[in-house]
């Protein structure tokens, strides 16, 4: 007879048919340029460290003496015991950096999303959300159980007439990433700050993919097209740039207060260990104090780009290119679209033969017919490593 998962089998197996399936890999080594992966020695052009500082020596000692001072874990939810004064450090540096009045911090940007957007928005109120939006924020927006809009990406004509027809919502909330993590595109934050205001809408950016990397003081998207102050709830990630871990929400200070009192996956989610909150707040300073390199890595990002679009790849999705004029690509995320699962995985496959992981994405990642792969630069890339990425491309075609 049959256990209760014998149905995994079938599931599992319509994954394999379909080129969808997962595997768990081991990364032998630090994340960095280059990496060993389940045994192979591989540049790596496939992590989020953007500012190549995972393994900066610097966050690494920050961690070393909080461990020695503060110890490993928690012990509870931050409003139990578990909020500790490498928290609150990084909490106040966090504001300061954001040019906003708090912030909180969260387990992963995941949690942030998944807990600030039910805590603001519930039934008998509306979302609105841009189509290519990042998991956490649709499951965020599944979990408050109010009305959610999805909008065509970057579309603001689509939003518009969205957010006319629901005059009745007791509440607004327009929701989307800032630097999208597949297209690499930004969102049309100034036109979509306008019908904010007209709309009476809260707006919340999802700044993960931008903190660190854009903006004259690193600060994201919203600093880059110069709409800080119209976004009421940024939210933003430790893991990427900042070489960390963990989520944060940052806004004024009653918004602040009442995410701690409301947000689900705040409330009742043990606190980071301190360690990595002392490693964060020794990246802050980094990015501070070496704007250095996140012009570096845009300037070779731009270069990259346009070497590969001379090649004749395709860059852009084609809902990208019926809104080119009011969208604009910008940053370390450069996204090579090849339609369907197989031929991602195959080009994926073929580069790492020749010593590159350039992970293949599939849906659900990305829509059906826009499997890609997605090259993330890094500020630790030498020219030869792009070089040799190109090269590899090219004889990938």
């Amino acid at each position: 007879m049959p256990g209760p998962l014998a149905w995994i089998d079938a599931e599992l197996d319509a994954l394999r048919q379909a080129e969808l399936l997962r595997g768990l890999r081991t990364r032998g080594t630090a994340q960095g340029p280059k990496i060993e992966l389940d045994g192979r020695k591989l540049v790596n052009f496939g992590s989020n460290d953007y500012l190549g500082l995972a393994h900066d020596p610097r966050l690494a000692t920050a961690a070393r003496l909080a461990i020695e001072t503060d110890g490993v874990g928690a012990g509870a939810s931050p409003l139990v015991t578990g909020r500790g004064t490498w928290h609150a450090r990084l909490e106040a540096a966090l504001a300061e950096f954001e040019d906003c009045e708090a912030a909180l911090l969260f387990p992963s940007g995941f949690a942030a999303n998944a807990g600030t957007i039910p805590a603001l928005i519930g039934q008998n109120d509306a979302i609105f959300a841009d189509a290519k939006n990042h998991a956490s924020l649709i499951d965020g927006c599944r979990l408050s159980r109010a009305t959610v809009d999805v909008y065509r990406h970057a579309d603001c004509d689509h939003l518009a007439q969205l957010l006319a027809g629901t005059s009745a919502a007791r509440r607004r909330l327009i929701v989307t990433d800032g630097l999208f993590s597949m297209d690499g595109d930004l969102a049309p934050l100034p036109k979509i700050a306008q019908l904010a205001e007209q709309y009476n809408a809260m707006l919340l950016v999802d700044e993960a993919h931008a903190t660190g990397v854009l903006g004259n003081h690193g600060r994201g998207t919203a600093e880059h097209l110069g709409v800080e102050q119209v976004v009421h709830i940024k939210v933003g990630t430790l893991s990427k740039a900042l070489g960390s871990a963990g989520g944060f929400v940052c806004g004024s200070r009653k918004l602040i207060n009442y995410l701690a009192n409301r947000a689900r996956s705040y409330v009742f989610s043990t606190a980071q260990p301190e360690a990595v909150a002392a490693a964060a707040l020794a990246a802050l300073e980094i990015v501070r104090t070496e704007p250095q390199r996140r012009q570096r890595l845009l300037a070779a990002a731009a270069d990259l780009r346009a070497r590969l679009a001379s090649q004749g790849w395709e860059l852009t999705s084609s809902q990208g290119k019926q809104i080119a004029n009011t969208t604009t690509t910008l940053g370390p995320i450069i996204p090579l679209f090849v339609g369907q699962p197989e031929a991602a995985m195959r080009l994926s496959a073929a580069l790492a033969a020749r010593g590159y992981f350039v992970p293949g994405i599939r849906p659900p990642t990305v829509p059906e017919g826009e499997s890609l792969l997605r090259i993330s630069l890094s500020f630790r890339h030498t020219p030869e490593m792009i070089d040799g990425l190109i090269e590899a491309l090219s004889a990938c075609r």
